[in-house]
């Protein structure tokens, strides 16, 4: 039944309340907070059970039918909250928003406790540490369009990082697997959710008046507190619909309570190395074949030990970039710390002892953060504080390491060495802190010390040994005497107020006892409420410094980013490459990253090799033929991994590396179809090298890899001929072209740009062994069939193989290849298939059998049958 059924007859209290709030939720799974757990009723309880795996029960009834019901204990939530959201639902969490004691003084015995949606949880809004990839970003993004013109926003709101930038609509593919968005903003009945779907991520429609720009604006100013968006730069339309877009869900999905965001910061396309989506998966930047990061680039070259660094690295892969002069900033900075490793080492042992700030800043602004995240600002501020005195003249601006010195130093005071994952745990203000607070946890811990300690003060300034001081359920705390004292205790009327007397003993009380007992009775709650004033006093003054502290938290990635590359450099002997705005490309000795890792894993050495793509003007193509198994495709990628490594600051994996600067980095490796969408694995390949053809510029680089194979072979080399001829003639650009089609090494003679290559195999005993070398000249052969027998095939498959290649090959030239396989045995039998035998004779086994009807035997019967068939075929 659904949740939005008609509510009118005989509904209770509490019930209504739910479908009130489940109302309001949408479409958003409802988390309704009763007690420890958070409940869920209806169609959101039949698909939460399913999704998470949990039992599903009944709870009473909802017009005359039983209420599905499941629940999670709250304690526990977050995980099933990852679940949910990684299979696609939205989850709207409704809080009790006052306690049963609050309820009941408000309205009686019988009063619902009042709930209401706290916050909306969805793929791009997650902020806990536990739902998120501590090493990657967590993108929303918003995507708005103006008559022609269009822009993309994204936010990752557990940092605050905030850009936009402008978005033609055949570029929004490509950035969203750039930017790896989780959720994206589209306004209603847009035609966009196709390609966001194909990208990964999950479509949020918004109402076309969330994009409208100048309430965006609107929102935009007041959020930032400026008058105007130029304080942040020149913005259009497009990009300010798609900002304020954004923060508008933003503010919708967290009920108000928006995070701190960073200032928006603009882009622009032509300061990146463009990647289109096929390329990124094809060389796997960041994501391996198998979806997560191992076996990518990414996974390959990382050693930063932050967080935030490992953010930075995995932006920087992602998105290399084209400026000469930002490029060799990264390279300067990267070779001082190759050149110091000793100092290198000493950065990196600081930076292990940091956290992440980013995200400790974003979960406090959401009043979600604990002392955990106070601790992790006080140790990034302490990190920063240590490296700016250990670095005397770094080659990057690291001034903002000592950003907000009295913060540090209020916190390193206020907050215990490990301060508490919650604030409810207590203990996570330091003793010393605060008077108060130091009191209350006193009487708390010690109370019957204090009063211990209060006896013995009142007994030495009466001279009464025997005075005691005790407690019952009646009076309370007070001074008991016996009766022979009450004179002198009389003569102290202004400290000892007289309460009872009974046959043998005087009671007493004091102003300060009265005092002391309703602090000992109220110092738990006391002690909790001080901590808590105090953490709310410190939650202030770290929001108040958010933009140093932001600022602290990036030069603590850059020097991360920076350190971690020279340890790679260090380690695996890569070299820095030469960086200009030529249409150079030369590699000695260039070697595959991920390759070459996995080898080192198993002992085995790497094959390098030179790459010389080098053009004044006009294309730079290498035609590689050779054998399957003999290292082509990796000799492909190995060359576009090292332009992206070198583009995005770090060293390459080569003896010696000149770049001149690639604008765009295309990639059409491998075979897949795509069935969801009606495209076989020809169709993909043809569609990827359209898009090539139709967008390389004379700064691309091109690696094409097998092109034309997955149809019919003469098909196939004709495409594959004429792909080759436009990437020369129009494209003009630097390309790798691997191909097994030998004719076309024939295009080196007449066409100037474009030379010959071929990996060397050596033949032995009927094998061939892989030599893994690339060299000057074409290959005559394949060596299909070894590489067969390599990969298992059985040997009168390989055999037969061998016998149709052998006269294949010694036919005379010139005769057509059809010609040759028709006189082949195997074709020549398809051609002329023997007459067909004549149709035996009928026996009585098959004449018994005809007559029989299945169905309609009993088991005893078809037994019988058995013995008489048996008999019947005896001959």
């Amino acid at each position: 039944m659904s949740a939005k059924a008609s509510a009118k007859p005989a509904v209770t209290p509490m019930m209504a309340q739910y479908l009130e709030i489940k109302a309001e939720a949408g479409d958003a799974l409802l988390f309704y907070r009763m007690g420890d757990f958070y409940e869920l009723f209806f169609d959101d309880a039949v698909a939460a059970a399913a999704a998470l795996d949990i039992s599903l029960t009944k709870r009473g009834e909802h017009l005359g039918q039983p209420i599905p019901m499941c629940g999670v204990p709250v304690h526990s939530a977050e995980s099933y909250l990852m679940t949910l959201i990684r299979k696609g639902f939205r989850v709207a969490v409704g809080e009790q928003l006052e306690t049963p004691e609050q309820a009941r003084k408000r309205g009686g015995s019988k009063a619902v406790v009042e709930r209401g949606i706290v916050r909306l949880v969805t793929p791009g809004t997650l902020t806990e540490d536990t739902l998120l990839d501590a090493r990657a970003h967590n993108y929303l993004a918003a995507f708005a369009t103006i008559r022609d013109d269009c822009a993309l926003a994204w936010a990752d709101i557990s940092t605050g990082e905030f850009r936009v930038a402008p978005c033609p609509a055949v570029r929004l593919g490509p950035d969203l697997a750039r930017l790896g968005v989780r959720e994206v903003l589209l306004p209603d009945g847009s035609d966009r959710r196709e390609t966001v779907e194909e990208a990964g991520a999950q479509v949020t429609e918004l109402a076309r008046a969330s994009f409208d720009s100048a309430g965006a604006e609107d929102r935009l100013t007041r959020l930032f507190g400026v008058a105007s968006l130029e304080a942040f730069g020149t913005f259009t339309r497009p990009e300010v619909a798609a900002m304020g877009a954004l923060i508008d869900y933003v503010d919708l999905t967290q009920r108000g309570q928006l995070p701190l965001m960073r200032p928006p910061r603009r882009e622009a396309a032509s300061d990146q190395l463009q990647i289109d989506a096929a390329t990124r998966r094809n060389l796997e930047l960041v994501r391996g074949a198998s979806g997560g990061r191992e076996g990518s680039l990414l996974w390959a070259i990382d050693r930063t030990v932050t967080a935030g660094g490992a953010r930075l690295l995995e932006r920087r892969v992602a998105a290399p970039s084209t400026r000469v002069a930002t490029i060799r900033d990264r390279l300067d900075a990267v070779q001082w710390a190759v050149e110091d490793p000793i100092l290198s080492d000493e950065i990196r042992a600081t930076l292990r002892r940091s956290a992440d700030m980013d995200r400790a800043l974003s979960r406090l602004s959401l009043d979600r953060g604990g002392p955990r995240d106070l601790g992790a600002i006080r140790a990034g501020l302490e990190a920063g504080a240590a490296l700016a005195e250990r670095l005397a003249d770094p080659p990057l601006d690291l001034s903002a390491l000592t950003a907000a010195p009295d913060l540090r130093a209020l916190l390193v005071r206020a907050l215990v060495a490990e301060p508490p994952a919650r604030l409810s745990d207590g203990g996570a203000i330091a003793a010393g802190y605060d008077d108060e607070l130091d009191e209350a946890r006193t009487l708390r811990d010690e109370g019957r010390g204090v009063i211990a300690s209060l006896q013995a003060k009142y007994a030495e300034a009466t001279g009464i040994a025997s005075l005691k001081v005790k407690h019952n359920n009646v009076l309370g705390y007070f001074v008991e005497t016996t009766a022979t004292h009450e004179a002198a205790m009389r003569e102290r009327a202004d400290t000892f107020i007289h309460r009872q007397t009974t046959a043998n003993q005087l009671r007493w009380t004091t102003v300060e006892l009265s005092d002391l007992e309703t602090r000992i009775l109220n110092a738990a709650s006391r002690a909790a409420d001080l901590e808590a004033r105090a953490f709310a006093a410190l939650r202030d003054a770290v929001l108040a410094a958010a933009p140093d502290l932001f600022a602290c938290a990036r030069a603590l990635a850059e020097l991360d980013v920076t350190t971690a590359l020279a340890d790679l450099a260090r380690g695996l002997d890569w070299c820095r490459p030469r960086i200009d705005d030529s249409r150079a490309f030369e590699v000695t000795a260039g070697r595959h990253p991920v390759v070459e890792r996995a080898l080192r894993a198993t002992g085995q050495p790497f094959v390098a090799n030179d790459t010389r793509l080098t053009a004044e003007e006009g294309a730079a193509i290498r035609l590689l033929t050779g054998p399957n198994m003999a290292g082509k495709s990796t000799w492909l990628r190995q060359n576009a991994l090292i332009a992206v490594l070198a583009q995005m600051g770090a060293y390459v994996p080569a003896a010696e590396a000149h770049i001149g600067t690639v604008s765009q980095l295309f990639s059409r490796v491998g075979a897949s179809d795509d069935l969801a969408r009606g495209r076989s694995t020809f169709m993909v390949e043809m569609v990827e090298t359209a898009a090539i053809l139709n967008q390389a510029d004379d700064r691309a680089l091109v690696i094409l890899d097998e092109i034309g194979r997955g149809t019919a072979t003469y098909d196939g080399l004709s495409i594959a001929w004429a792909t080759l001829e436009h990437l020369h003639d129009v494209n003009r650009c630097r390309a790798l072209f691997a191909t097994h089609y030998h004719e076309m090494t024939a295009l080196a003679a007449r066409l100037p740009g474009v030379e010959n290559r071929t990996v060397a195999v050596k033949e032995w005993d009927g094998d061939v062994i892989f030599l893994h070398e690339v060299r000057d000249g074409a290959a005559d052969r394949s060596y299909g069939v070894q590489v067969a027998k390599l990969a298992g095939l059985p040997p009168a498959v390989v055999a037969r193989a061998r016998e149709v290649l052998d006269a294949l090959e010694s036919g005379e030239q010139g005769t057509r290849p059809k010609a040759l396989i028709d006189d082949l045995p195997l074709f020549s039998a398809a051609s002329a298939p023997p007459p067909a035998p004549a149709p035996a004779k009928e026996g009585a086994v098959e004449t018994r059998l005809r007559d029989i009807l299945p169905d309609e035997l009993t088991p005893r019967e078809a037994l019988d049958l058995i013995y008489e068939l048996r008999r019947l075929a005896d001959p």
